[in-house]
């Protein structure tokens, strides 16, 4: 009994331990995600925004073959999974990143982490307009109130510069195509690794990335070295490193809690950009802020099930 008792003691304290360090990766993950609007505003000072999505994909794609090498991963997909993850690609990587760049250069980056913190709900919106999923009128006031806050934030007090509130507003065109990146990559994420999946996506993305680059040949310039660093760190670490170790923490930490920590990137988003680049944040921006995060909360909550 007694070894019995002291064997339970020993489970018990190393259940927190091991559960903490999935947390603790995850987390990782989101801090580098939220720094990565700070980065990118950074990078500007050199690079103009499709150039410097095109560059961040060249690099990430680098990095995930050399990782598909090393674990001996490559799959070839079936044509159709091909096309799929292609499509996903243009959707994910090309498009959305296109819009979040040229909309992030023309607003704060603190406003545009709250902005994109309206994504779940906006996903929620799509799947009951286009798919007919049911949803609960908790998720539908979720939603409701995730609507009301990026109104908030993006003009609805009539405070912003036209070019501001441009960009606000294509930063929420940019969640209906991460919408659409969700439903398409939906087809083909249980079929292959997330690591196979992402390689193609990525390079799919990134070749579609490079004329859109070419369009900015006028603004090329040669890089200062502030913007070659931040162009590493965002293909090395925001687009890369984030990605594993969050997937890492997704082992063992239920959806709920995943989705609860994502809400973290506008409030780390926020936090780094008034630190990094001195932006000042409205009281009309926090409540906003504030809105949006009650509301994607409420919109992606689950049924439990017993």
């Amino acid at each position: 009994m007694n070894v019995s008792n002291e064997s339970q003691k020993v489970v018990l304290s190393k259940a927190p331990k091991s559960n903490s360090l999935y947390f603790i990766t995850a987390t990782s993950a989101i801090l580098l995600w939220s720094t990565s609007f700070v980065g990118t505003k950074i990078a500007y000072n050199s690079f103009p925004p499709l150039t410097l999505g095109a560059a961040r994909f060249i690099i990430a794609s680098v990095i995930l073959g050399a990782i598909m090498l090393a674990r001996k991963e490559f799959v070839r997909p079936t044509p159709k999974d091909m096309g799929l993850m292609g499509l996903s690609g243009i959707l994910g990587t090309t498009l959305y990143f296109a819009l979040e760049n040229i909309g992030l250069e023309m607003t704060t980056a603190s406003s545009a982490a709250l902005i994109v913190a309206s994504y779940p709900a906006i996903t929620a919106l799509l799947e009951f307009v286009l798919f007919r999923v049911k949803i609960s009128w908790l998720k539908v006031l979720g939603i409701v109130m995730a609507v009301v806050g990026v109104y908030q934030i993006s003009g609805g007090s009539q405070r912003d510069s036209s070019d501001q509130l441009t960009g606000n507003l294509i930063l929420i065109l940019a969640g209906f195509v991460f919408a659409a990146y969700n439903f398409t990559t939906r087809k083909v994420v249980k079929n292959y690794s997330m690591v196979t999946v992402s390689f193609y996506q990525t390079i799919a993305g990134t070749i579609a990335f490079i004329p859109l680059a070419i369009i900015e040949r006028s603004r090329w310039q040669v890089p200062s070295t502030e913007s070659l660093w931040m162009l590493l760190y965002l293909g090395i670490f925001c687009s890369v490193a984030a990605f594993m170790l969050y997937n890492y923490g997704l082992r063992n930490l239920s959806s709920g809690t995943a989705v609860a920590l994502m809400n973290l990137v506008p409030l780390f988003g926020v936090l780094f950009s008034t630190l990094f680049l001195h932006e000042v944040l409205h009281l009309f921006d926090l409540i906003g802020g504030m809105i949006i995060i009650i509301g994607v909360i409420l919109s992606v909550r689950e049924k439990r099930t017993s």
